[in-house]
This record gives structure tokens, sequence and C-alpha cells, in this order.
């Protein structure tokens, strides 16, 4: 199950002509391509996109009705594959993955596809994970647009922009026969606001009527000679039609006044955070009206010569804010520049940051610098002085600890590690390579396992170099999201094919988790539209992979550790996989606590298992927090002159999961972890026990009390 529903949301992509549309900028996104007759979707989750999948998800019916198709592929690479269909036929095609990530996967049938040309409007909708939110190497989709040839739209964050530039990409898309990127950026994926709507409309080609009607072109193969004749079709035909629809549709957006001693080039994704700056400097309003000549650019890639040029007239210096690097846009505008003999001053990067997010202070200091040394007179007086301080955002990383990331409270990946740490401790350190995926918090301490990551899938092929055995084996990490996506045949097929002598584990946790929950073959929920339960042993052993141990209760700290020290030392040469399986707790809460809460309200009898730590017991040396590093672990002082170092706690967040008291026994820890069982509507017999029961408790406690007062007073 998805973290998210959508379900109600999805019933305002009904509304039609006129109405309004109040909600998230993925929202926004579904809508626009229902009203521009998009024929078919699909994609792969991840993050900011996830949530546009799960939108698509639950909105089956309502695709079912217009005639689009929708696809949950099983990569990036297959997602872009999909938009074959536009190649031949005039169908409208859009999927959607995270970049650059996802471009890099999808790679070969993007630029497969970009060779070919499309018929049909093709749109790409790349979640661009870039800055300090992000969960990935900082790199740009822009490269690759420029690298194949794709036309890349960057709107302003905004959602009557992000529902315009759906409409400009397809427009854009057929008018020169190739295929478009929008990217979206984090803010803009959950950015909230309204839209006027339009009617859905259905495509005019369906996919189901382009199967009665097959077609093909041997021009679009890309083979020679063919291929040599796309790439003069692209410079020739298609780049100057892209530029000409770009100029006379005015896609970019030009703001404030034409003539000025300065102005700014922004990409779209940047204009709130610039006008922001602007306005902290007097020079903007709250309505974004700007006193700097503002140029937008909704479209990065291609830059249109002539409109840039117009846009310089008049003007002794400009700043191009563009978000990361290398300054793709700034160096392209130079050169535009330089050709036409232009005098303009071109600033970027050295005013602004080379690497890194554009936050709110950094634009702001970027802007304040660029147009107190250029333009002071646009200045309002409070920040003209030279010496002027801009308003300063108050650095939290002073005072707010760090807090590296780690598993969530019960989640059933902990006890691997545990387990794993355990194993290491006694066999010593091994040579162990992450993957993508929950699990890869395991590089982080408390465990400190796994030292790199290639790739989503590709675990244990970043260990094959190992492969050959050694005096200790190598062991890899891999998810069942990973698994599917890349890993059974990048990964588990190498190992095989090369006979490797070496440890794969495959963390199964029922879900995509990382990415939201969506599900996956293996899942073992029941899906209408899609197949689950397909059990990953089988499909290792359908492979060829031999050694095979299936763990389904990964809480079982015990039988982990005593599975993976035979794999690490077993006779047997070939490849040796464990897949450890157990729910993703977090899915799990999601789907088990509304039930629990609705028995309860029912008068149901529930129980609800929690998790203590004897106080008089626990030892304080805190092993058990260096094994576990459960959120709900916690310190706790006690009010004890005799004993000065803190003891183990457990809070409220605890799900009962039973990890500590499970690692507490296997590294034969003090025994102060205990279970209690809360029983909610309890029946006669139990109520009354339980009264008897306190009331036994409260004896023997008054009984020790009165013991301990008598003992004091005879020592007086």
């Amino acid at each position: 199950m998805a973290e998210r529903s959508f379900k109600a949301e999805v019933e305002d992509l009904r509304k039609g002509a006129g109405e309004t549309f109040t909600g998230e900028g993925i929202l926004a996104i579904t809508k626009a391509l229902l009203e521009n007759g998009v024929g078919y979707v699909g994609g792969y989750q991840g993050a900011p996109i996830s949530h546009l999948m799960d939108v698509l998800s639950d909105a089956e019916d309502l695709l079912g009705e217009l005639g689009v198709r929708f696809e949950a592929n099983a990569s990036e690479a297959a997602a872009a594959a999909m938009l074959a269909a536009s190649v031949h036929y005039p169908i409208r095609g859009a999927v959607t993955f995270k970049g650059a990530v996802g471009v890099n996967v999808a790679s070969d049938a993007l630029a497969n596809l970009s060779s070919s040309g499309v018929t049909g409007g093709a749109l790409v909708i790349v979640g661009e994970d870039y800055g300090e939110g992000s969960s990935i190497m900082q790199e740009r989709s822009h490269a690759f647009a420029m690298k194949s040839q794709f036309w890349m739209l960057d709107p302003r964050p905004n959602l009557p922009s992000i529902v315009k530039a759906v409409d400009d990409g397809f427009a854009l898309s057929e008018a020169s026969g190739t295929p478009v990127m929008l990217m979206v950026r984090i803010r803009s994926c959950h950015v909230t606001g309204q839209f006027e709507t339009r009617d859905n409309k259905r495509p005019d080609l369906t996919v189901r009527d382009a199967l009665a009607s097959p077609r093909k072109d041997f021009s679009r193969v890309v083979l020679p000679p063919m291929s040599y004749a796309h790439e003069q079709d692209k410079v020739n035909r298609r780049w100057p039609a892209a530029e000409a629809f770009i100029r006379e549709k005015g896609l970019n957006e030009v703001f404030g006044p034409k003539r000025a001693p300065v102005g700014i080039v922004c990409q779209g994704g940047m204009y709130n955070g610039v006008i922001r700056a602007l306005q902290r400097l007097g020079l903007a309003d709250i309505y974004g009206e700007t006193q700097v000549p503002l140029y937008c650019l909704n479209v990065t890639y291609p830059l249109v010569r002539d409109e840039f040029l117009d846009f310089c007239e008049g003007k002794e210096s400009l700043l191009v804010v563009e978000e990361g690097q290398p300054e793709f846009i700034e160096q392209q505008l130079a050169a535009m520049l330089y050709r036409d003999g232009r005098k303009v001053e071109l600033c970027g990067k050295g005013v602004l940051p080379m690497a890194g997010e554009y936050t709110g202070q950094v634009l702001l200091d970027g802007l304040s610098e660029f147009i107190r040394s250029r333009a002071p007179q646009l200045l309002p007086d409070s920040v003209r002085a030279p010496n002027a301080a801009a308003p300063e955002i108050p650095d939290l990383s002073q005072t707010v600890p760090v807090r590296p990331p780690g598993f969530c409270t019960g989640c059933p990946e902990r006890p691997i590690f545990a387990a794993m740490k355990l194993v290491q401790k006694e066999l010593g350190q091994h040579q162990i390579s992450g993957d993508i995926g929950c699990h890869l918090f395991a590089a982080l301490p408390p465990f400190e396992i796994g030292g790199q990551t290639m790739g989503y899938g590709l675990g244990p092929a970043s260990n094959a170099a190992f492969d050959g055995g050694g005096e200790k084996r190598a062991i890899s990490i891999l998810g069942d999201g990973g698994f599917w996506h890349n890993g059974l045949s990048s990964s588990i097929g190498n190992m095989v094919f090369n006979k490797a002598d070496s440890v794969a584990l495959i963390v199964d946790n029922y879900y995509s988790a990382a990415t939201g929950g969506q599900d996956v073959l293996s899942s073992r929920a029941e899906n209408d539209t899609k197949a689950t339960n397909h059990p990953i042993s089988e499909a290792l052993k359908g492979i060829g992979v031999k050694w095979v141990r299936q763990i389904d209760r990964t809480y079982d700290v015990p039988k982990m550790a005593a599975v993976l020290r035979e794999a690490l030392t077993t006779d047997y040469a070939g490849p040796k996989v464990i897949v450890a399986s157990s729910e993703c707790m977090l899915n799990r809460q999601r789907r088990e606590r509304p039930l629990r809460a609705k028995a309860v309200k029912e008068g149901r009898r529930v129980e609800a298992p929690r998790f203590g730590v004897d106080e008089a017991v626990c030892t304080g040396d805190h092993a058990c927090m260096r094994l576990s590093g459960c959120p709900s672990l916690s310190l706790k002082r006690l009010d004890d002159p005799l004993r000065d170092d803190p003891v183990a706690s457990i809070d409220q967040t605890c799900v009962g999961c039973g990890n500590c008291g499970e690692v507490a026994d296997a590294a034969i820890l003090c025994p102060s972890f205990y279970r209690a069982d809360v029983v909610h509507n309890p029946g006669g017999f139990e109520s009354w026990w339980a009264g008897k029961r306190a009331a036994a408790i409260d004896w023997l406690m008054a009984r020790r009390e009165a013991k301990s007062l008598s003992f004091t007073e005879r020592r007086v």
C-alpha cells in the first residue's frame, strides 16, 4: 500500500470547463494530462514524483473511462521505452520518473527515442531531486537534454504555469517531432494553489485503436543510414521548428521594465526565489511586479538566440541565475553575446555559488551583491549603502545537533544489521557493498555496515571484483525494489554466470518502501490491477541460484545471525543468497492501526504489545542502543545517588516489534527488557483477575515499604 491515498483528491480530476481546481502540483499535472488528451501514461516511483505515480494509480478508473492506458513500469528504462508508442502513432504519451538517476537508467531508450523522433507528443516528467532535500548524487538532467536533444521545460512553480507547461510540452513536441522533458522540482511537486480547469479530453487515437491499424516506418529505425539522417533532421528541421514555436507562442516570459542598466536571466523554477530576494531588497512587490527586468526561461533548452538578444537591449550587465553545475545556460548565453559582438557584461557563477541549492539566503546575497555593485541607484536608501547588510536568516546548524537519517521505529531491517554486526564481531570485518533503499541507512551509526553504493539494484554487481573469493567472502545488500528493478539480471544473474563465491542478502519488506510503499512483484498484498505474490526465492532458483535461504521473520536475531554465519563459512563455492523477509513497519502500521482503533471503538478485545526496561536490572552500558539504534530507545536518569549513568528507556513511540529484547538476548546483554500486553476491552474474568493482581501487588509494595521504614528507624 502506498504511504498516501489520493482517492478523495482524484474526484477533483473530473472537474470540467470553468471550474476551479485546488490542490498540489502533482494533482495539477495529472489533471493537465487528462485535459490535453493523453493516450497513455507510465513511470517509476522516486522522490519527488512518487506521489504522481500514486495519483495515477488511484485514478485508474477515470483513466480507463477516458481510454488512457496506465502502466506502473518495472524501471525508468521500461517507462522511457513505453514512449515508443508515440514514434509512429499520433498518440500523446507521458511518463515520469526521478531525475537525474532516472534519466541515467532510462538513457538508452531516451537516446533512441530522440534519434527516431516522434509523431505524437511525448512528454517525460522529470522530478529534479536537487539540493539539500535530495537523496541522490547532485547532478542535473539538463546535460542529458543537451546530449540527446530533448527540449527541456522548467516552468515557474505555481499551478497555472505548471498546467500550461504540460499543454506547451505536448504542442512543442508535436511541432518539432522531438520528445520533451518537463522538469518539476521538489517544491513544484508539492506546491499548493488553484487554476481554472478545462474538460478532460479522450485521446483522438487510443492505444487500443492503434492496435487495430498497425503502422511502421523504416526511416524511424535507428540503424545506418537512417541514424545519420536523424542527426541531420535534428539540426536542420527539428531545432529551428522548436525555436520558432517557443518564440511565437511566448513560452518564455519577460517581467519588469523593458530598459534598465541591469537585468536577470533565470530558470523558470528559480523564479519564486528570485522574486522573493528582489522583494527583500525593495525591488519587487508581493504581486511579482519587479523594477529589475527579468527574463524567465520556462524553456531552458533550447535557448532562443534572437529572443535573448532582444532582452539584452539597453542593458549593461546581466545576472544568470542557474542552479547547479556546470553552468550550461550561462556558457551558451555568453557564446551568443560574443558571436553577436555585444559588450554586455554577463555574470553568474562567481556572484552566485558554482554548486549547491540556491536557497533564499543564497539568492538574497547574490542579487544584493550584483545590484549594489552594478546599479546601486535602483536600491532603496535603506540597502544602498556599501556596508548595509542584507537581512540574515539564522544559521540553525550552530544550535541544532546533527542527526543522521536512520531506520524507522520497529523497522524489520534493523535486526538484520544487528545480526550482521554480531557475526562480524565473531568472524571479523568483511567487504560489504550497499544498494539504493532504506537498507543503505545501515552505513550510518550505529551499524556502520557497507561502504559504497553504485546504483539501484547494483549492490551485488558493485562487489563483482571481489566475487572470486578469498580469506573472507564479500557481502552485498540488495532490496526487493532494487531486485525487481535491475538486480535480478545485472546483479544476481551476473553472480550466477560468473560463479561468484560471495554472499548477497536481499532485504524483502514486501514493498518498494523507500519510495512510498508501492507494490512490487513479490508484495504479499492482493492488487486488483497488478500481479503480486511472486516470491523472490523462486525467481532466484529460476535463474540458477542453488544456495538460497529464506527467513520469514527478521526479528529473530539469533536465526538471522546463524544463517549469515552459515553463508560466510560454508564450503559451497557458488553464489549464496539470503532472502530476509518481514513487512515494512510503516506500511504495517498504516494498515493495522485503523483496524485496531475501529475494533477498540466497537468494544472488541484487542491486545497491544508494549516493551519496557526494568530500571533495577539495566546496567547502563547502553550496548542495546549500539546494536539497535531504535528511535524509541532513549536515556533516562534515575533519582538514585548511587547510580550516575542513565539507564535505557523505551518511550511511547514503541510499536512492540520486540527487536530490543531479541538483540539483548542474542548479544547476551543484561536481561532488562520486558514485554507487557495492553488489553483493550478486557473480558469479565480478565478484569476481575487484573484487579486481584493489582491488589496483591499493592499489598506487597506496602509490605516492602513498611519493612524499609522499620529498618531505617532501627538504624536511627
